[in-house]
């Protein structure tokens, strides 16, 4: 079974952690009907068609791959407590401990799929000095290990790399244990028809417990977490294997749909896995074909931002750490969507979130409903729910980041630094527009096969907030667009050769590649009149015409690439040159940069990052056809406005009076009415345990 090789602390369950997820009843107790099981064994039979689940080979490929790392990190200690001078007895008790957590932990992980893993060390064996110097140090020399990229400086540290051709996501905590015991890893996984009962023969370091907390720095509690959460996940599901069946396919669905993405503020992992243990807990007997069907129902339903919880939020006042809280925490007020993480501390795992975002995610989650309905009544089948979202024909206006590099190496880190900030350029052109102006990012990468050098493309979908429709309004981004550029200069790893690029597009000059890489279409050319032609003409070249005149070499001469340039800040403003648009469509651009950096000897790189200008949007009503953008109401709104389940005419959701009011019978403690950027956050659905003064 998945993830059955490795040391997973188990333990009891802390006193407030409940299968039922708290004090909260199930919605509904229906059992499956026989259309039920028949549409569930369709799902089941379209999912193995699509390839989601890896074959034997492959998984005892992993699971060989994983003993490897075990004795890799084991033996990496023993030599770091002989360096460091202990005597003989603690060598011979020198060990570390790997654990997995994620999709391969909770099962529901596919072929090519990375692996998340963690790797417990002593107190003496520290992060930053130890694991990404000497560790690394022994990866690099190793045959079996490819693309080492070490990440010390994000949220959670990271050091990832492929382990003969298996990518793994490596993290390291160091407990406040000079010794960590030795780990019986014979365990079994046991299934019922409704516990999932984890059976261990002997364990000497429980990784639930709270005591691993104590004395660790804030970046060890947030990598310890993974593993925590994914055992409490397992813990509260009333059926695992249903879970695993409705996670593997809302994984595939949302990756189809676009939402799948943490770093660009969508949804990562953890929060996909939170939903759908949520949904498991209000109908603990249903299949996953109703599931998935109610898992749509409920969320076009919910009133963000309720918050989204499996149990009570504990807070132990011994160790003192800091839980998702918006009464004492202000920043918690500002999350849009939060879903909170089951073990202690617990956090809100899509912090990310922003509005723009959102918004996207709700449309997608009311057109996963709108299918779920005409599937149940035989409208369709399941592989209309996995069409994928068509990004490209959805906007009139995009924004691009180009990023290229000297090669793949330095282009996978500085691919990296930049995508881990794109969603504070969201961020930043909300707030710079006073929310009006939206973007929707795209978490796919592209990049032109006919330019030979490393390079790759995000896009960002632009749209005015519904409701906000002002003839001629312009929106000038260039100082957000600088800011940004300025904040990615930053980077301490920087190299000559990397730079950046952020221009916009409109969808007629969408690349032919980009298409195929999503595999997409682009619609034909549509007839317009002359002066709508002429609102569609951009100052700036196409993306592809960019970096071809920067790249392309002569004669098979060298390729030009960047050319030397300062870690400066952003380059002084360009002397601006706008066209003058139709009516409500006015895009004012600088040809000139605002490169991160500033150039030393040449303005190929100063002239490389064509920042954006004043942006004025089409009144979208007045756009014919393929041009107008696939938006509908404000979903925050409409989902404060939604009335409970009357309007789904289901048997078994009489009960469902209100998503709002899931956890209100039992509370006994109700959160202070807190200012959010969409709203109030409703009491009803927060419970915190624990002898708290509100």
């Amino acid at each position: 079974m998945a993830g059955s090789f490795v040391a997973v602390g188990r333990g009891r369950s802390r006193s407030s952690l409940k299968r039922n997820g708290g004090a909260d009843p199930p919605l509904s107790l229906a059992m499956p009907t026989v259309a039920d099981l028949q549409k569930t064994a369709e799902l089941e039979k379209f999912l193995v068609e699509a390839s989601l689940y890896e074959g034997e080979e492959e998984s005892a490929k992993r699971e060989e791959v994983l003993r490897e790392i075990d004795q890799i990190v084991k033996e990496w200690v023993k030599q770091l407590t002989i360096q460091k001078g202990y005597g003989e007895q603690m060598v011979k008790e020198a060990n570390a401990v790997l654990f997995t957590f994620g999709s391969y932990r909770l099962g529901v992980h596919g072929p090519a799929a990375d692996i998340d893993a963690l790797c417990i060390g002593p107190s003496y064996v520290k992060r930053e000095e130890d694991f990404f110097v000497t560790l690394h140090g022994a990866l690099s020399e190793m045959e079996e290990v490819t693309e080492l990229q070490p990440v010390p400086d994000a949220h959670v540290p990271v050091m990832k790399f492929k382990f003969r051709g298996i990518p793994i996501d490596l993290l390291y905590a160091s407990v406040s244990l000079p010794v960590i015991p030795p780990f019986q890893q014979q365990w079994m996984d046991l299934l019922c028809s409704t516990f999932y009962i984890i059976q261990r023969v002997d364990y000497n370091f429980d990784i639930s417990q709270g005591s691993v907390l104590c004395d660790v720095d804030e970046a060890t509690v947030r990598s310890l977490n993974g593993c925590r959460v994914a055992d409490q996940i397992l813990r509260l599901v009333p059926n695992a294997e249903n879970f695993r069946k409705t996670l593997r396919c809302l994984k595939y669905w949302a990756q189809r749909r676009g939402v799948y993405s943490n770093v660009t503020g969508l949804l990562g992992g953890v929060s996909w896995a939170l939903l759908v243990a949520r949904v498991c807990q209000l109908y603990p007997n249903a299949v996953p074909s109703m599931l998935v069907s109610r898992f749509f129902r409920v969320f076009t339903q919910w009133q963000w931002p309720n918050p989204v919880m499996l149990c009570t939020i504990e807070n132990d006042g011994n160790l003192g750490l800091s839980v998702w809280d918006p009464r004492k925490n202000p920043r918690d007020r500002s999350h849009v969507m939060p879903i909170i993480t089951p073990a202690y501390p617990c956090m809100n795992s899509s912090y990310n979130v922003s509005t723009s975002t959102l918004r996207v995610i709700m449309k997608q989650f009311q057109f996963g409903n709108k299918i779920c309905q005409e599937i149940e009544l035989n409208k369709a089948n399941w592989s209309a729910l996995f069409e994928p979202f068509q990004f490209f024909e959805a906007y009139t206006r995009y924004l691009v980041v180009d990023i290229v590099a000297d090669d793949d190496d330095d282009l996978r880190l500085w691919k990296g630094w930049i995508e881990s900030r794109l969603r504070q350029l969201t961020l930043k052109i909300e707030r710079d527009t006073k929310g009006v102006l939206q973007c929707h990012p795209n978490p796919c990468e592209y990049a032109d096969p006919s330019i030979q050098c490393a390079h790759c493309a995000f896009y960002m979908g632009l749209s005015r907030k519904e409701g906000m429709k002002i003839r001629g309004q312009k929106f000038d981004i260039r100082g957000t667009v600088d800011e940004f550029m300025h904040e990615i200069g930053m980077y301490t790893l920087w190299k000559s050769g990397m730079d950046l690029a952020v221009t916009h597009v409109c969808k007629k000059e969408i690349p032919s590649y980009v298409f195929e890489q999503s595999c997409q279409k682009p619609c034909p050319p549509m007839p317009i009149c002359a002066d709508q032609e002429d609102t569609e003409v951009c100052t700036t070249v196409s993306l592809a015409g960019q970096l071809k005149r920067k790249y392309d070499s002569v004669g098979g001469a060298d390729i030009e690439l960047c050319k030397s340039v300062r870690r400066a800040s952003v380059s002084p403003a360009c002397e601006e040159t706008s066209s003058q648009l139709h009516d409500d469509a006015n895009f004012g651009l600088t040809n000139c940069s605002a490169s991160p950096h500033g150039s030393e000897e040449s303005s190929v790189s100063g002239n490389s990052c064509a920042a954006v200008g004043t942006i004025g949007l089409v009144d979208e009503t007045s756009i014919p056809g393929c041009l107008m953008p696939n938006v509908e109401n404000d979903p925050t709104r409409t989902i404060l406005e939604q009335t409970p389940s009357e309007s789904v005419g289901e048997k078994d959701e009489r009960k469902l009076e209100g998503i709002e009011s899931l956890a209100s019978s039992n509370c006994t403690e109700f959160m202070e009415v807190a200012e959010v950027v969409t709203g109030t956050i409703l009491t009803e659905n927060v419970q915190f345990s624990g002898d708290e003064v509100i």
